[in-house]
């Protein structure tokens, strides 16, 4: 992206005395006409750049500049290399180290290697996560269809989708488009997709309604679950929702009021918690752990 090449060059030209315009093309991988307008669009934001020719010459900023060094401060760098490490962490190493590189994220700053914050957001299948969210990437800015394999509850099926995003949200990553088989806009957890293929055929961007741009729309906490939990069980219920969760009944057990989206997520986690939760509501998910604990039970019988 353009803004990010702007940061990048100027990062450069506040490190180093003088650069070369070939140096900068090659640095950032572009023609050199796209570093002379890039230099003329810095000289119009403000920035006092000097270009020399002939030899010995080459691009600079001017002396009184350089006073401060730094474009961004201490605390806004560290969040940029924290965030760019996150990423990294599903991503191609090598286009993370590069990007980090133009900031000046070197060996020799000494930021980049106390930076207190690490982010991790890979998951099991590290390797083909990061696999998945390139190539949707690629969909994405190619403006091309996008088929997999979709597992859920009742199987699987195969979708075919114009994909606009990629998002980390509530522990999972989605993939947000139009499914052209259900013709309406769908999150698809990345976990459960499989199989990609990017199409040759390209789709023409539809316009996204305001209340689906709302991804937390997609997960709203329409359904209530009422619960009874041991006291033993109240680390797990504040690493999840919080502190003040629960409250704590006349007989010491705790009782959690949430509301929540995906009944099978839900039935899920319940189970985990074995003897030490009681579902008052609703009762179908208390019917249907019931019946769970007697299929349990005869299986070891």
């Amino acid at each position: 992206m353009k803004l990010d090449r702007l940061l990048g060059i100027l990062t450069v030209l506040l490190q180093q005395d003088k650069v070369t315009a070939p140096y900068l093309a090659q640095r950032f991988e572009v023609a050199r006409r796209t570093i002379g307008r890039d230099i003329d669009a810095l000289c119009q934001a403000g920035i006092p750049i000097v270009t020399q020719q002939g030899g010995g010459g080459g691009i600079s900023i001017a002396e009184g500049f350089k006073l401060d060094k730094s474009v961004l401060t201490h605390d806004e760098l560290s969040g940029i290399i924290a965030a760019l490490r996150g990423i990294g962490s599903v991503a191609g190493k090598s286009q993370i180290e590069k990007t980090l590189d133009k900031l000046g994220a070197h060996a020799d700053t000494v930021l980049s290697l106390r930076e207190p914050i690490v982010i991790d957001l890979a998951a099991h299948h590290k390797g083909s996560l990061a696999e998945k969210i390139e190539r949707i990437k690629q969909a994405i800015l190619g403006q091309r269809l996008i088929t997999f394999d979709y597992y859920y509850k009742k199987g699987k099926t195969r979708r075919c989708v114009e994909p606009y995003f990629v998002i980390f949200q509530w522990t999972a990553w989605y993939v947000f488009g139009f499914c052209l088989d259900r013709q309406d806009w769908r999150l698809f957890k990345l976990g459960r997709l499989w199989n990609i293929g990017l199409c040759d055929d390209a789709y023409v961007p539809r316009e996204i309604p305001p209340e689906r741009r709302n991804f937390d729309a997609h997960l709203t906490d329409d359904k209530t679950l009422v619960a009874l939990f041991d006291p033993s069980a109240k680390y797990q219920l504040i690493e999840i929702y919080g502190l003040d969760c629960y409250t704590e009944t006349n007989d010491d057990r705790l009782r959690l009021e949430i509301g929540y989206t995906n009944r099978g997520f839900i039935m899920n986690w319940l189970l985990g918690f074995g003897a030490l939760v009681k579902v008052l509501e609703p009762m179908d998910i208390a019917d249907e752990i019931r019946a769970t604990a007697k299929k349990i039970l005869d299986l070891y019988e």
